[in-house]
């Protein structure tokens, strides 16, 4: 089943209703909560025995995690704060995951204490932290994956070989730990269930290496990668999901514990950010694309342009008429703060300053990469539906 949800902009839902009718002065987020819990049962009923564990970074929210927490959600934590978001939510200990691979002792051991006992990791070092300040803890090793095909492939800085693995597991035996399983990142924005297979195979040859080496695995961590909508058309979320599992169980079989932790999948699609176009110009008489500024760049919220590697989809108040070539660039005075220009987007001719600009299906990190007052320029407003 193909998937292009809001893909002409048609339907009129509360989100659409709110940005079209709302004032602001300055960019803003509007997040309708309802369209996560939405997300977050179409990929549950696609997942199937795995367990959600929605990755907090994507949009920290209090009202995303307090709803994620009422309907079940579990959650994948990468600091301190966010865990201290998620309890203060009412979230179980017992649900949160420390997936980041390299922490604080003093967060690990604040995390343990707090009732949070799997912890992630791809270092000797890491694993001995964890051992001084989490004693007897569970444990999964991250994996580097090189295999990916999504756009934005996240295969370099967190993980360690297939090889190391194993050892990794051996040493934390060596210290006490519980070593249960793996993890991986498919990487961001894998559009097609299809594109796991690489990556699957790789870890599931580590995986049954393992257990044939007498470690008792039983939780496999499949990390995030379920696409959200960009304007090129991708599968529904629980077929996607469904298609995902059956790819896992065919490699490893009837996994006791298996997570995921969707992030853009559960929430960027109930956002939208209402912005203002602050120029229109032309570098010379006969330049071929004009350059398309905005109140909102690169450093306060659309940090993901990063690479050209998330394609915001835009919506004016002149689409409908003569379209063409832009390069779109914020506010800030830093030459780096340039939205898209290798592949250049296509806007309205008659498109001019003080226009409003809706970018689509922005509810995943935006906010939360936005900067605190970067060249003057505030965060992102952030309003809830």
């Amino acid at each position: 089943m193909t998937y292009v949800a809001q893909g002409d902009f048609a339907p009129i839902t509360r989100l659409e209703t709110a940005v079209q009718s709302m004032s602001v002065d300055r960019p803003t987020l509007v997040l309708d909560v309802d369209r996560v819990e939405y997300q977050f049962h179409q990929l549950a009923q696609g997942l199937g025995r795995a367990n959600i564990h929605y990755a907090v970074k994507a949009n920290p929210t209090r009202e995303i995690i307090e709803r994620l927490v009422n309907i079940g959600s579990h959650f994948d934590a990468a600091s301190r704060a966010e865990i201290e978001l998620c309890l203060s939510q009412g979230a179980d200990p017992a649900d949160i995951s420390f997936g980041n691979t390299v922490k604080k002792v003093g967060d690990i051991a604040f995390a343990w204490h707090a009732g949070v006992t799997l912890f992630a990791a791809d270092a000797e070092e890491e694993l001995e932290k964890i051992a001084e300040h989490a004693p007897g803890a569970e444990v999964y090793i991250r994996m580097i994956v090189e295999n990916s095909q999504a756009d934005w492939p996240l295969s370099r800085k967190f993980g360690c070989r297939g090889e190391k693995a194993i050892d990794l597991m051996a040493y934390a035996v060596e210290l006490g730990l519980k070593p249960v399983g793996l993890s991986f990142h498919v990487g961001s924005q894998t559009k097609r269930a299809e594109m796991w297979t690489g990556v699957l195979d790789a870890v599931a040859e580590i995986w049954h290496r393992a257990v044939a080496e007498g470690y008792d695995l039983d939780l496999l961590n499949i990390g995030g990668g379920f696409p959200a909508f960009y304007g090129e058309a991708i599968d529904a979320p629980a077929a996607y999901a469904a298609r995902v599992m059956d790819l896992v169980t065919a490699r490893f079989g009837d996994v006791p514990r298996v997570m995921a932790e969707p992030g853009r999948g559960l929430v960027a699609e109930c956002g939208a950010i209402i912005a203002e176009v602050l120029l229109v110009s032309k570098k010379s008489d006969d330049d071929m694309h004009r350059w398309v500024y905005l109140d909102i760049g690169r450093f306060s919220g659309l940090a993901e342009t990063e690479g050209e590697a998330i394609r915001y989809q835009i919506a004016t108040p002149r689409d409908g008429g003569e379209m063409g070539p832009c390069i779109l660039a914020g506010p800030s005075c830093d030459s780096a703060d340039v939205l898209y220009e290798k592949r250049p987007i296509m806007l309205p001719l008659a498109l001019k300053s003080g226009d409003r600009a809706i970018i689509r299906n922005a509810g995943a990190y935006t906010s939360s990469y936005s900067s605190v007052g970067f060249n003057g320029f505030p965060p992102l407003d952030v309003v809830v539906l």
